[in-house]
């Protein structure tokens, strides 16, 4: 019988291991199903791109993962019953229930208002495809000299305001950061950062936080009012909330908690990736919420499952960072290099050539999930003949290449 193992989202780390779950595992072995709710991959790194004018590719998912033996199911999870292995579905036919043998968890994050008065009202988001596109919409009906305000001084907000001031020279941006200006950046990096936000014309409201925001203006902390045509909301993410209302050990953010292979603690046959797993990394840190930790998962989470599968070896390579990636508009850019566990050190590229550098970037995390069947070549090992059956070969799994982990 086939061991049944279902992947819930498809963003970059959902279809990411459910390709390399597909080119370690034999498609007579096991059965991978992909389930997601939209039918399209979402290049979630390039959004404030999409919210600021750019036409994206369109990558239908079908188109994707055909001939690659994973079954993609277009549907909305609804629930995810961990003792009995069961996954509720809901399409246009109706809810349905999934059974699994191993559930790769990676429904990924949305935005987090942090529950400040009228966010959720009146503030745009740009961590999902609707989102942005609803920004886009809105900055399209934005007359010359209207005010934008950019809330979040993180890598997101920074590459929105800069994204929007860009494409739209004529519009009145800012930055309201809640600590300094590039504050995890190293002093090249800063002076860089400065340097950009001066020449697109942002302003910087540093060290304030926002207490309220309307229809508009955002109100912050010492009360004054900051004008706010449109509100882009950028301050951090909430991880999808099924996963705390189920029997899985979670963290008070309901991340579920995994171990070094990036499976459960609680229950073994449910792995988490991406901003859904609560993972460490180097030096005993916790991974931040981002595609450069959450690719890393996903290979670590695949190799896991085909080396207990086949009995191979467990991938054993640390999750660290290499490189904070940042896009300050199409023509700009920042590559902060960091230490194994995120510390900006001194050196860092700027300009152009690290525009370049980000770009390619993106183009190849896209390529990764595109092509999900492409892959180094690898060693095959014959499984232990099963009760009553013949010998036969599967691959072994192995741990993500060098290069791979440095992306």
């Amino acid at each position: 019988m086939q061991h049944r193992i279902i992947v819930l989202g498809a963003g970059y780390t959902g279809a990411i291991a459910a390709g390399r779950l597909a080119r370690r595992l034999r498609p007579e072995d096991v059965a991978i199903t992909l389930v997601n709710a939209e039918p399209d991959f979402v290049e979630r790194i390039r959004l404030h791109q999409l919210a600021a004018g750019e036409r994206l590719e369109p990558r239908p998912l079908d188109r994707m993962f055909a001939g690659t033996g994973v079954a993609l199911r277009i549907a909305e999870v609804t629930g995810v019953d961990a003792e009995r292995r069961t996954v509720t579905v809901v399409d246009a036919d109706g809810a349905e229930e999934l059974g699994y043998d191993t559930l790769v968890y990676a429904l990924g994050s949305a935005w987090d208002d942090q529950g400040v008065p009228g966010a959720a009202e009146h503030a745009h988001e740009i961590a999902g495809r609707s989102g942005a596109l609803r920004l886009r919409e809105r900055l399209a009906r934005l007359d010359a000299g209207q005010p934008v305000v950019v809330v979040g001084g993180g890598l997101t907000g920074l590459e929105a305001a800069t994204e929007i001031a860009e494409s739209r020279p004529d519009l009145d941006v800012a930055l309201v950061a809640r600590g300094g200006l590039g504050d995890r950046l190293s002093d090249k990096g800063v002076r860089h950062l400065r340097k950009v936000f001066a020449r697109l014309g942002v302003t910087v409201y540093e060290h304030t936080a926002v207490t309220a925001v309307e229809a508009d203006r955002v109100t912050v902390a010492d009360g004054t009012a900051v004008p706010a045509a449109v509100t882009v909301w950028t301050t951090g993410f909430a991880v999808h909330p099924i996963a705390r209302a189920t029997t899985l050990e979670v963290t008070d953010a309901g991340r579920i908690v995994v171990d070094g292979t990036m499976r459960s603690v609680s229950h073994p046959d449910v792995y988490a990736i991406g901003d859904a797993a609560s993972a460490t990394g180097a030096g005993g840190k916790p991974l931040r919420m981002s595609c450069a930790s959450g690719v890393p998962t996903a290979w670590q989470a695949a190799d896991a499952i085909a080396a207990r599968l086949t009995g191979g070896k467990l991938p054993k390579v640390p999750l660290r960072y290499f490189n904070q990636c940042i896009s300050l508009g199409r023509r700009d850019g920042l590559i902060q290099y960091v230490t194994a566990d995120d510390r900006a050190v001194p050196a860092a590229l700027t300009g152009r050539i690290a525009a370049a550098y980000k770009e390619l970037i993106c183009k190849g995390a896209a390529w990764g999930v595109a092509h999900p069947l492409l892959a180094p070549a690898r060693r095959r090992r014959v499984l232990p003949r099963p009760a009553g059956g013949r010998r036969r070969t599967t691959p072994q799994a192995e741990a993500p290449a060098p290069s791979e982990v440095s992306k």
